[in-house]
């Protein structure tokens, strides 16, 4: 689960502790939220005494969440906020955050690791449509991942044409920190973490197969591609 929970600096909130949330103001997406009331829920940490509110003008097109969370922060209109490592980097850089969770590091109960994962996502008829297609994205993937660990330098070439200054300066530096985590296989353990989370908030009846959730013929056909090259 790629997000951090930080709190600002001068409330001396320890990593991991979940208890001194109480009272506190915590910024945070609307769907982003549910991973972190469930986890508070999973760690048994009364989610009644922490109010876990919106950030306004932080959900607009071309606003990075993160970046307008920090700033939040540092205005003092948060107490905290649950967002992305750009959000995060920027607010400990600032001195005004201290990470109290990182839950991809071990923070919090251990089932909240596959609450979220980032996907790409696609229709069954375009996989039945166009296999090869489905294929060379996954392959695309995996290049651009084993690309980025070769060398780390190649994300500030590319960060620098897409974001604002403020986020290019940070980009090596926090894919230096995922490369630890970058890899495209999808477990069953993944999926079925992630849709048991999915029926406890409330957002997914019934139970798919893994094969109902993963497209293990794209895998497939790339795997047969990268050894017949």
């Amino acid at each position: 689960m790629y997000w951090f929970l930080v709190m600002r600096t001068g409330l001396g909130i320890g990593r991991g502790d979940l208890a001194a949330l109480k009272g506190c103001n915590i910024g945070a997406a609307h769907w982003v939220a549910m991973g972190l009331r469930r986890l508070l829920a999973e760690a048994d940490v009364d989610v009644a005494g922490i109010r876990i509110v919106p950030i306004p003008g932080a959900h607009a097109a071309g606003i990075n969440f993160g970046v307008t969370a920090a700033k939040a922060l540092e205005e003092g209109r948060v107490d905290g906020f649950w967002a992305n490592g750009i959000g995060a980097e920027l607010a400990v850089r600032r001195g005004i955050g201290t990470i109290v969770l990182d839950v991809r590091r071990g923070d919090g109960p251990k089932a909240c690791f596959d609450y979220t994962w980032p996907v790409l996502a696609a229709t069954d008829a375009l996989i039945a449509r166009s296999p090869h297609a489905a294929a060379a994205a996954v392959r695309a993937i995996v290049n651009t991942q084993n690309a980025l660990k070769d060398n780390v330098q190649l994300a500030f070439e590319v960060g620098h044409k897409l974001f604002p200054s403020t986020e290019a300066a940070l980009i090596t530096d926090l894919i230096r920190q995922d490369l630890p985590y970058y890899d495209a296989a999808i477990s069953p353990t993944m999926v079925y973490s992630m849709m048991q989370f999915s029926r406890d908030v409330g957002i997914l009846q019934g139970h798919p197969s893994y094969h109902d959730v993963v497209a293990a013929s794209a895998v497939r056909s790339h795997e047969e591609s990268w050894r017949g090259n």
